[in-house]
């Protein structure tokens, strides 16, 4: 198996302070792949380069697992060239990587759910895109509030950091660009976050979905083994509504409301580089097949949907 390291964002910046020092060309033969990924990709993105190593042996990966905002930070700041998100560029920053004298390549690869998960013992499974962006607007702060509940008690909602995408994704999609508010808790991290709604039974946490499969190489059928329920959301408020789990066929359908975008984004120069062809192996068909075969993500390219009768 080949062997993939991780390095550290204070190596990465260290190493670009460089001072008054002859410039060292050496990178344009390099085979390194720095590349920062957004951690709530972590799972299947090491799944990603370790199949890509396999294919291109003479690569040396180096992947740093961090917030989003780091990622675009390292990249806008040109300490790596190469990064998995959740967003396209603002203007602000293409701006300053074209200051700097580079272009950037940007692809949409993936998409990717959310599952908002509750304790094994909540007896509550239902929920309404209403009432999630009320939690984090800090409308709703009690079980009672909901539409559906059977239970009492105040409802927390935890996450994994407050730089992360997924904090953004809350506050851009779910409260309008607002300040979150409520009874939020960070957790660091999306692991700490399924263990944090292992052990409250008020919690709802929030967690890229890809995180459920734990050791599991290939796409989950469903969530019935799980330590914790997944819970089904409708964006409808009528009375009795369809409410759907982030299934990767609920995703392609658009019946799953809590759903985004993932891109590539490389600003390396070099056609025939090592982390171009990693850029063109993630929106390629070896790459979109294993989003498709070993992640609960969604590919962007074209999936064929088949009825199955199951004796």
């Amino acid at each position: 198996m080949k062997k993939i390291l991780l390095f550290t964002a204070t190596l990465l910046l260290l190493a670009s302070c460089g001072g008054n020092k002859k410039a060292d060309n050496s990178w344009l033969t390099s085979n390194d792949v720095k590349i920062a990924i957004d951690e709530t990709f972590q799972p299947i993105m090491a799944e990603q380069l370790q199949q890509f190593g396999l294919s291109h042996v003479q690569a040396n990966l180096l992947p740093l697992y961090c917030s989003e905002d780091s990622a675009f930070r390292l990249l806008v700041d040109d300490s790596l060239r190469s990064i998995v998100v959740t967003r396209k560029l603002t203007e602000r920053e293409l701006q300053k990587i074209q200051q700097a004298g580079h272009s950037a390549s940007q692809s949409m690869i993936a998409s990717e759910a959310f599952a908002l998960i509750i304790n094994k013992s909540n007896p509550d499974s239902t929920i309404r895109l209403s009432e999630v962006k009320k939690i984090v607007s800090g409308q709703i702060t009690d079980w009672s509030q909901l539409r559906d509940s059977q239970k009492k008690g105040k409802l927390s909602l935890v996450f994994d950091n407050s730089g992360s995408s997924t904090v953004r994704y809350m506050r851009d999609s779910l409260c309008g660009g607002k300040e979150l508010k409520g009874n939020l808790y960070a957790q660091g991290s999306n692991t700490a976050v399924i263990e944090a709604v292992k052990e409250n039974p008020n919690a709802i946490g929030v967690v890229g979905t890809d995180w459920l499969r734990g050791k599991s190489e290939n796409v989950l059928p469903n969530f019935n083994s799980l330590d914790v329920r997944v819970m089904l959301v409708t964006r409808s408020d009528e009375e009795y509504p369809q409410f759907y789990r982030p299934y990767q066929y609920n995703v392609a359908m658009g019946q799953y409301p809590l759903v985004r975008s993932v891109y590539t984004i490389t600003t390396d120069p070099r056609d025939r580089s090592m982390p171009k062809l990693l850029y063109f192996w993630l929106k390629g068909q070896k790459g979109q097949l294993i989003f498709c075969n070993n992640s609960q993500l969604l590919p962007v390219m074209p999936v064929q949907i088949r009825n199955v009768n199951i004796k």
